[in-house]
C-alpha cells in the first residue's frame, strides 16, 4: 500500500504555497500592495445597507417588507465578492449549503435549513428550487454553472410552496440577469487565477447594453473560461480538472407603451473538460483505499481515468408585463424553455487501477408557463394569484465498466447498463394576499393546489450485461413501466406586526411538498424503483427585522416537521460498487435559529455577521438507514445528512478615496460550517469548513478602470462534494476507501475591468 506524507519539513511546506506559472500574477499583486499604501482620505463606501428590491413574493418590495427570511445580493455586490459560481454564495448565509456533489461536475446538492439532497440521480427532485428570470429549472444535473452579468440573487430560507410550487421545501434561489438600460453601457473584464498544484485559470467577460430604437433596447454578453486544471493527479503528475466554458447571452426589452413591457432572454452554454477529481481515503468502517489511500484532509488523489464532461444547454425566457386598471395591478406571463444534453465519465473507484469507471448521459427538456396577477385593493389588500403549467422530458443512461485491470486489452471485463425515461406534467393554481388590519397589523395567507403526473420506463442495471444505451440508441430492455399522480394542497397563514416602519415582526405556518417519483438509477430489479411518495414539510417561523440609520438586523426562529422524508440511501455493494435506493424513510424534526446583520461603523467601514444553528433529528424511522438489518433506536440516533449544527460568518469592507480621486477598497471575511454527515448511515461525512476570503480593489478616478486582487479559501480548507463508501471487496478485488470528489482549495487571482457607463 502506498501512502503520501505531507510532513516533509520546511521545503515541503514551501512546495504547498500557491503556485503561479505566470510572473504577471505576482507582479500585479505587488502593484496593488503599492497602490494601497498611497495617501487616502475618507470616502463613503457603497453601502450594503442600501435596500435591494426583491421579488421573493412575486412583487417588487424591500426585504424588510417580506415576512420571510431572505438574503439578497445586488449585481455590484456579486462583482465585488468575485463570485464565479453558485456554490460561492454559501459564505455568509446562515443554514445554507450550496454544494456540487461532484459525481458529475455541476450537479447541485443544495441544502437550506437541513433539507437537501445527496445524489447525482437526475430523477430526484430538489429541496431548494433554482429559478432563472422566474423560470424553474427542474433537473439538478448541470445546474451549477458559472455566473456573470447578474442583476441580483435572492436566497429564500424556508418552505416557499404557495408562490413557487413543489420542490422548495428548504427554500429557493432566485437569479435575475441584467436587463438592458436606456443608455450605452460597455464592460470588459479579464481575470487570472491560480493557487493549486495544477495550472492557471483564465476568464474573459464582456457585455454591451443600450437602446436600439425608441422602444427597443438590448443587452448582449459573452463569457469565456479556460481552466488548465486546478489539481495535480498523483497518478501521472499531470494537471487535472481542466474545463473550458463558453456562454453567450442576449436580452431584448421592448416597451411599446407606458403600460406594456416584453423581455426576451436567451442563453447558450457549452462546457468541455475533465471528469471529477476523485479522492479515496479511509472510510467510515476504517477500511483504507486499496492500493492508494489519501489523507482525508488533503487535496491529493491518484486515478487512472481522467474522465470527461461535455455539456450543451440552451435557455429561453419570455416575460410580458401589462399594467391594468384592476387594483392598479400588473398581469405577468413568463414562458420558459430549456434543453440540455450532457455526457460525462467518472473514476468511481478513486484508484490508479481500473476497477470501476462510469460514463453517463443525460438529455433533458422542459417548458413552462406562468400567468399571474398582482394588485392592491382598498389600499389594504395586496393580492397575487395565478396559474402554472410545466412539462419535462428526461432521458438518462449510466454505464458501469468493471475490472479493466484484469482484462488483456485494458478494456472493461464486465459491464452493466441502465437508466430510463421520465415524463413529468404539472399544473398549479395559487393565490396569496396580505391584508392590513390597521396601520400596524396585517394577515398574510396563501393557498396552492398542484397536480403532478409522472410516467417512467426503467432499465435496471443487473439485467443489462450486454451494452445498450437509452439516450443514444434507446435499445435497452425495459423491466419497469409505471405512472403515478400526486395531488397536493399547500397553505400558508401568517401575521405581521409593524410597530415602526423600520421594524417588522412576523410569524407564519406553512406546508410545502417535495414531489414523489422514481429512481432511474436502479441497480437491482428486485428493488422496485418506485414510486416513492411525496415528502410533506410543515414549518412554523417567528422572525424579526429592523433597519436603523447605520445598522440592520434580521433574526428568525423556526421549527420544521418532515413527514415521509425522502432519502437517497447510499450503501457500499460488493457487486455494484455503490447501491442507491430512494425511499420514504422517516419523520424528522428540525429546529433552528438564524441571525444576520450589518453595521456601518464609519462612512468607509462596514461589518457584516451571520449565525445559524440547527437541531435536527429523526422522530420516527421506517427504513434500515444504517444497513444492520433492522430498524431500531440506532437508526433514530443517526444525524440527518447535510444538516450542519452551526454555520457562521464575519466580514469587513473598508473603502477610501485616494488624493488623486481614485478609490481603494479592502475586504476580509471568515465563514464556518460544521462537519456534516453525507451518507444516511453517517459513515460518510464532509469535513468542517473554515474559509477565509480577502480582496483589494483599485478604481480609477474616472471610474472606467478597476483592478483587483483577491483570494478565496486562503486557509486551503478541504471540501468534498460527497463521501460515498466503497466495499472492502469489489467483485473479488480489494478496494475499500471512498468515492469523494474534491472541490478546489485555495485560489488567488487578479482581475482587470474596463467599464463605460452613464
Amino acid at each position: 500500500m502506498q501512502h503520501y506524507s505531507r510532513n516533509g519539513g520546511l521545503a515541503d511546506a514551501a512546495s504547498r504555497l500557491p503556485r503561479f506559472r505566470n510572473a504577471s500574477v505576482a507582479s500585479s499583486l505587488m502593484a496593488l500592495t503599492i497602490l494601497s499604501a498611497s495617501p487616502v482620505v475618507a470616502s463613503p463606501a457603497p453601502s450594503m445597507l442600501q435596500e435591494i428590491v426583491v421579488t421573493a413574493r412575486k412583487r417588487r418590495e424591500a426585504p424588510i417588507d417580506a415576512p420571510i427570511a431572505i438574503t439578497a445580493f445586488s449585481g455590484a455586490q456579486i462583482e465585488s465578492l468575485r463570485i464565479r459560481d453558485l456554490t460561492q454564495f454559501t459564505a455568509g448565509l446562515p443554514n445554507v449549503a450550496l454544494d456540487d456533489v461532484g459525481t458529475r461536475r455541476g450537479t447541485a446538492n443544495f441544502s437550506i435549513r437541513g433539507l437537501g439532497i445527496n445524489s447525482s440521480i437526475p430523477s430526484i427532485d430538489p429541496t431548494v428550487g433554482l429559478f432563472v428570470n422566474g423560470v424553474y429549472l427542474a433537473v439538478n444535473n448541470d445546474m451549477i454553472f458559472d455566473v456573470f452579468d447578474l442583476a441580483s440573487v435572492e436566497v429564500l430560507r424556508g418552505p416557499q410552496g404557495v408562490l413557487f410550487g413543489r420542490n422548495v421545501t428548504g427554500g429557493a434561489l432566485l437569479l435575475q440577469t441584467r436587463r438592458p438600460g436606456d443608455a450605452l453601457e460597455v464592460d470588459i473584464r479579464s481575470a487570472l487565477e491560480g493557487g493549486g498544484d495544477g495550472g492557471l485559470n483564465r476568464y474573459l467577460m464582456a457585455g454591451v447594453s443600450g437602446p436600439i430604437t425608441d422602444t427597443l433596447s438590448g443587452r448582449f454578453s459573452a463569457y469565456y473560461n479556460d481552466d488548465e486544471g486546478y489539481f495535480s493527479n498523483d497518478f501521472d503528475g499531470e494537471d487535472f480538472g481542466a474545463i473550458t466554458q463558453r456562454m453567450l447571452r442576449g436580452t431584448l426589452a421592448w416597451t411599446p407603451d407606458a403600460d406594456t413591457s416584453v423581455t426576451l432572454f436567451y442563453q447558450n452554454t457549452d462546457i468541455e473538460g475533465d471528469g471529477p477529481a476523485t479522492q479515496s481515503h479511509t472510510n467510515g468502517s476504517g477500511l483504507p483505499g486499496t492500493p492508494v489511500n489519501n489523507p482525508r484532509d488533503s487535496l491529493h488523489f491518484s486515478i487512472d481515468e481522467r474522465g470527461y464532461q461535455d455539456v450543451s444547454t440552451d435557455l429561453v425566457t419570455l416575460q410580458t408585463d401589462r399594467n391594468v386598471a384592476l387594483g392598479d395591478g400588473t398581469v405577468t406571463h413568463i414562458f420558459g424553455w430549456q434543453q440540455s444534453e450532457s455526457v460525462g465519465m467518472s473514476d468511481i473507484d478513486g484508484q490508479p487501477v481500473f476497477l470501476f469507471h462510469s460514463p453517463g448521459w443525460v438529455d433533458a427538456m422542459q417548458w413552462s408557463n406562468e400567468l399571474r396577477y398582482s394588485g392592491r385593493f382598498a389600499d389594504r389588500a395586496d393580492v397575487t394569484a395565478g396559474l402554472y403549467q410545466f412539462k419535462g422530458e428526461l432521458s438518462y443512461h449510466d454505464r458501469r465498466l468493471f475490472l479493466g485491470e484484469l482484462s488483456d486489452d485494458g478494456g472493461a471485463l464486465a459491464t452493466q447498463d441502465g437508466g430510463g425515461h421520465q415524463n413529468t406534467e404539472t399544473f398549479g393554481v395559487f393565490a396569496a394576499t396580505d391584508y392590513a388590519l390597521n396601520t400596524h397589523w396585517a394577515v398574510n395567507a396563501g393557498l396552492r393546489w398542484s397536480s403532478e403526473e409522472k410516467s417512467v420506463q426503467v432499465a435496471s442495471f443487473n439485467l443489462n450485461s450486454t451494452p445498450c444505451n437509452i439516450v443514444l440508441d434507446n435499445d435497452c430492455p425495459l423491466d419497469f413501466i409505471d405512472q403515478a399522480q400526486f395531488d397536493t394542497l399547500a397553505p400558508r397563514l401568517g401575521l405581521s406586526w409593524r410597530p415602526h416602519p423600520n421594524t417588522h415582526v412576523y410569524t407564519s405556518w406553512t406546508r410545502s411538498f417535495r414531489s414523489g417519483g422514481y429512481n432511474l438509477r436502479n441497480s437491482n430489479s428486485a428493488e422496485p424503483p418506485g414510486p416513492f411518495g411525496e415528502e410533506q414539510v410543515d414549518s412554523v417561523e417567528l422572525g424579526y427585522k429592523r433597519v436603523g440609520e447605520r445598522w440592520r438586523l434580521n433574526a428568525a426562529m423556526f421549527y420544521t416537521r418532515v413527514d415521509d422524508m425522502q432519502r437517497e440511501v447510499n450503501l457500499p455493494s460488493e457487486s455494484a460498487g455503490i447501491l442507491q435506493l430512494i425511499r420514504n424513510t422517516a419523520v424528522a424534526d428540525i429546529a433552528g435559529l438564524e441571525l444576520d446583520g450589518q453595521l456601518q461603523v464609519t462612512d468607509g467601514l462596514q461589518l457584516q455577521a451571520s449565525l445559524g444553528y440547527l437541531d435536527a433529528g429523526y422522530d420516527k424511522v421506517s427504513f434500515d438507514l444504517n444497513g444492520d438489518g433492522q430498524v431500531d433506536a440506532l437508526d433514530r440516533a443517526l444525524e440527518l445528512p447535510r444538516a450542519p449544527e452551526w454555520t457562521g460568518s464575519l466580514s469587513g469592507d473598508y473603502r477610501s478615496a485616494l488624493r488623486n480621486g481614485a478609490e481603494i477598497g479592502v475586504r476580509l471575511s471568515y465563514s464556518y460550517r460544521d462537519r456534516v454527515a453525507y451518507t444516511d448511515n453517517n459513515a460518510g461525512f464532509i469535513l468542517a469548513q473554515d474559509v477565509v476570503d480577502a480582496g483589494i480593489d483599485y478604481i480609477s478616478a474616472d471610474g472606467h478602470w478597476q483592478i483587483a486582487a483577491y483570494g478565496r479559501n486562503l486557509l486551503n480548507s478541504v471540501k468534498h462534494g460527497g463521501d460515498s463508501q466503497l466495499p472492502e471487496v469489489f467483485i473479488g478485488q480489494p478496494l475499500g476507501g471512498t468515492f469523494s470528489p474534491l472541490a478546489k482549495g485555495r485560489v488567488i487571482g487578479v482581475e482587470l475591468t474596463w467599464r463605460l457607463a452613464p
